[in-house]
């Protein structure tokens, strides 16, 4: 049996793409090691090397992650309540009760009532807060700079895949079959089709017809 030279070159694709991807693998498993190994601690010995306040370097040194990202939200909001802070970042309202009430107990912020509301507690952040807020911003500054000069290596159209890869990265589930995934887009495109087309006859309309059609629609999948 032959093969063209059409089918060898793309066999030869095929097999250096799987290479490619196995590549990608390996360098994803190293990129994890490596921001665990560099996480948190750093970040912490980073701020404290930025700061000679013995009461911001204490508060830094036990600070998790998340209460560091909590006394971000109240920098950025003030005053503001606990429902505000837990739609911000996803986390149960209680958990952020905890870190807050943590937070008031290290006088790291205040509570208080607003006059025009007694029922909900309102969180601003007291002169040592403010100083943990401004380190922690100093270091998101500080790592948007290196990131930024690690990027600039990269040319316009490098930039562009990076871009493109980040954003279907962000829009597919590793779990679940690209099917259904592709399955879930087309029917999600044709439900916009069907009531893209509805409005259209509905603006058609005037209003005594429109008070029909909302009443044909309460019997027919409403009652």
């Amino acid at each position: 049996m032959t093969y063209s030279s059409e089918t060898a070159g793309t066999a030869a694709a095929h097999t250096e793409k799987e290479v490619l991807l196995n590549e990608m693998f390996i360098q994803i498993g190293v990129i994890q090691k490596k921001f665990q190994s560099e996480g948190e601690d750093d970040e912490k010995r980073w701020m404290i090397a930025q700061t000679s306040d013995a009461k911001v370097i204490e508060i830094l040194k036990e600070a998790t992650v998340i209460m560091l990202h909590v006394i971000e939200a109240v920098g950025e909001m003030q005053p503001v309540n606990g429902i505000t802070i837990s739609k911000h970042f996803g986390i149960p309202k209680g958990s952020i009760s905890k870190i807050t009430r943590r937070l008031v107990e290290q006088e790291v912020m205040r509570s208080e009532y607003l006059p025009d509301n007694k029922k909900e507690v309102w969180f601003s952040l007291t002169p040592l807060g403010q100083s943990i807020y401004e380190v922690h911003k100093q270091l998101h500054s500080h790592i948007e700079r290196n990131v930024r000069k690690f990027l600039g290596k990269y040319n316009e159209e490098q930039l562009k895949f990076l871009v493109q890869c980040m954003k279907d990265t962000s829009e597919v589930s590793w779990v679940e079959d690209p099917a259904d995934e592709t399955e879930q887009r087309e029917e999600s495109s044709k439900e916009a089709t069907v009531l893209s087309d509805m409005l259209m006859l509905l603006q058609q309309l005037d209003v005594r017809k429109l008070k029909k059609a909302k009443e044909l629609i309460q019997v027919a999948f409403f009652d």
